[in-house]
């Protein structure tokens, strides 16, 4: 066999094996109760549970496409035949499910795949009872058969055809001899298939597919954005497994994606990324009843796989329009759009090896910063280390502490007025947050010891477990905790965040330093809506609360103020102009009358958040993108933590960061990395 022929039927090979991993992470889902789908379990020989991450992903993935399969059954029901090809189908078990709903009144399904596919799909099928009695006989024939040609079943209602689908002219003459009416209402289905042929051999499938069938509804389902840190990752796993996304370099997004369809002869098409999809066609009702079926706290991965995904609907023909996906209001923060900067902001490393996920950091002094909790590639562990800048640059030590600080992510660290730091909240798993307020103390005295550093100090972590009066929070995460200012007295005002029985916190407590007790001020104003992720800084005795995730999962884009009164606080908004996109697991930093915010996640699809500077005296707002050339790509920038580490020069040191990309796999940031914040201050 020549060389380029092996080479093809290798990557052949690794593109039917993303069939197998497919239909498990499926049935995992529907195992879960995510969908109903009795019939998938048949194609597989062993079930695996897969990570809630997982499924959510695999759900809204089957929600998407069986939202525009049924709306076409719904739009051709007055037809007197109906027909659905699917493209590349796998172990697809759509058939029988529609089948068992009574949806296939008048329909006949079709599916394409290589021939060893549809062999093994056959096999299955004919050795399985339940599968063999959903076939109905294909009349004048009596019965459904197994063939050695191109249609390896034929039934009444469902014919398998084992072919390749980029061999246009094999494909045509396969579906003609199987029943095939060109002339009937036709759904053709692409769940992840296309993208996979050179893309060339993919525009001429769209193509013959708008020629020939003139009143047909094509749905597909695929990748977009490519060149984001999440996109990256995406592409990297699938060009390991051999398979690698075609379609994404020259169709990286939802508007090239839809141009593509019109510029091949459908007349309509209609196309919305999968975040999109799930906050405007999935009802309030069914995201809460699947919100609810497993613990999750893997927010920003979700976002950003569903942001890589989209749905699309193209149509020929007035009556399958009326099918095409609808733009369903969704919330704003879809609408509004960066207002970038041209001015980048420059970005280098800090050489000194440091991971984590989930961390919380805290400046004890300039040129000390101290890291608490998170986890990294050795796993969730009660990590502490402080870095040290000298001379020489930034160096990191690590400390033991004399009290275990307990396995802590998404919790708070906030440096105190009179020193000290207080370490509140947290979470080990999304079912356990972990209780209580802990104050640690840095000590440099005493004799040279195995922590000595190259200044002649010796770092000493000094940990109180403290045990506060009054009226305490419910146990939280993915909250702040800030210092604020109340007739001369200190507080940590706690606010917001999440539990293991509530989506999103909207208290607010405060803590007095002095007497260690949870104490009850007067709040005036309507307060924030309830949140987590989102930041809170120290702002003119008071706070400024930026953004967060809101109860339904929508980021959250406004400014709140707490501002001190001479009866207590009272809550405010600034409106600025333009208004900055809506975000979450950023940080933020108050330097003057500047609220400046880094990273997070959003839902545009214009880029990834870089810094976003808010001027709370004017009320303007920019969006800055980071020039990253010259830092290991690619750079993920949420379950980080930041701080400034200069005031003259203010510069912000990025710690941490990464996250699970769906299945493709989990990225760290190894190394912190500087901001340069003076172009941005002026």
């Amino acid at each position: 066999m020549p060389t380029s022929n092996r080479k093809k039927q290798g990557k052949d090979t690794a593109v039917q094996g993303t069939n197998d991993s497919s239909v498990v992470s499926k049935v995992s889902a529907a195992a879960r109760g995510y969908f109903q789908d009795v019939f998938l379990q048949h194609f597989v020989c062993k079930v695996a549970r897969r990570a809630p991450l997982i499924n959510r992903g695999y759900y809204v993935r089957w929600r998407a496409v069986d939202h525009c399969v049924r709306r076409f059954l719904h739009v051709t029901e007055n037809c007197p035949r109906r027909q659905i090809l699917s493209l590349g189908a796998g172990f697809d078990s759509a058939y029988f499910r529609l089948h068992a709903d009574e949806a296939l009144h008048r329909a006949v399904v079709f599916e394409v795949d290589f021939p060893d596919v549809t062999r093994r799909k056959a096999a299955l099928i004919n050795s399985n009872i339940t599968l063999r009695g959903m076939l109905e006989p294909h009349l004048p024939s009596a019965t459904a058969c197994v063939s050695s040609g191109p249609v390896y079943v034929s039934s009444g209602r469902y014919r398998l055809l084992g072919v390749d689908v980029r061999e246009e002219s094999q494909v045509e003459e396969a579906l003609g001899a199987a029943g095939l009416d060109w002339a009937a209402p036709t759904l053709i289905l692409s769940e992840v298939v296309l993208t996979y042929m050179e893309t060339q051999q993919s525009d001429a499938v769209i193509r013959w597919a708008a020629q020939l069938l003139p009143q047909s509804l094509f749905v597909m389902y695929e990748q977009i954005h490519p060149r984001d840190p999440f996109g990256r990752i995406m592409q990297d796993h699938f060009l390991k497994l051999n398979s690698t996304l075609h379609a994404l370099r020259q169709y990286p997004d939802t508007a090239a994606q839809r141009r593509r369809f019109l510029d091949k002869g459908w007349e309509q098409c209609a196309c919305l990324d999968v975040n999109d999809f799930y906050l405007g066609l999935v009802p309030e009702e069914e995201r809460c009843r699947v919100e609810s079926l497993e613990p999750f706290d893997e927010y920003e991965e979700w976002h950003q796989k569903c942001s890589h995904y989209f749905i699309l609907t193209a149509s020929r023909g007035s009556l399958t329009a009326q099918a095409l996906l609808t733009h369903a209001p969704v919330p704003p923060v879809a609408s509004i759009c960066p207002s970038w900067s041209p001015t980048a902001l420059s970005v280098r490393t800090v050489p000194v090896p440091m991971e984590g996920l989930g961390m919380a950091s805290t400046s004890v002094s300039l040129g000390q910063v101290l890291l608490t909790g998170g986890s990294s590639r050795g796993g969730r562990g009660p990590v502490t280390r402080i870095l040290l800048r000298g001379q020489e640059g930034w160096r990191s030590v690590c400390l033991e502490p004399p009290v275990d600080l307990g396995v802590r992510l998404y919790h708070t660290a906030t440096s105190l007025p009179g020193g000290g730091i207080v370490v509140y909240g947290g979470r080990s798993s999304p079912l356990n947050p972990t209780g209580g307020l802990l104050r640690v103390t840095l000590d440099t005295r005493g004799p040279p010891g195995p922590l000595h550093s190259e200044d002649g100090d010796t770092w000493k972590l000094c940990v109180e477990q403290t045990v506060c009066s009054g009226d305490p929070p419910a146990p939280r995460w993915r909250h702040t905790a800030t210092t604020v200012s109340h007739k001369g007295k200190s507080f940590l005002f706690v606010f917001g965040g999440k539990n293991e029985s509530e989506a999103a916190l909207g208290d607010g407590y405060f803590l007095c330093l002095d007497q260690q007790h949870w104490t009850e001020i007067p709040v005036e104003g309507a307060a924030p809506e309830a949140r987590h992720s989102h930041s809170a800084c120290p702002y003119r005795g008071g706070v400024v609360v930026f953004g967060g995730l809101d109860r339904r999962g929508v980021p959250l884009g406004d400014t709140a103020v707490l501002r001190p009164t001479d009866g207590g606080f009272s809550w405010g908004r600034i409106e600025l102009r333009p208004p900055p996109v809506p975000r979450y697991s950023h940080s933020a930093h108050v330097i003057g009358e500047k609220l400046v915010v880094v990273g997070g996640v959003w839902l545009h699809s214009d880029g990834v958040p870089g810094v976003a500077m808010m001027n709370l005296t004017t009320r303007c707002s920019v969006e800055l993108s980071l020039d990253t050339t010259s830092v290991p790509w690619p750079l993920m920038l949420h379950s980080f933590c930041s701080e400034l580490t200069d005031s003259e020069e203010p510069e912000l040191l990025l710690m941490g960061g990464g996250g699970n990309c769906f299945s493709f796999g989990t990225h760290f940031n190894l190394q912190p990395v500087s901001v340069d914040l003076r172009p941005a201050l002026g």
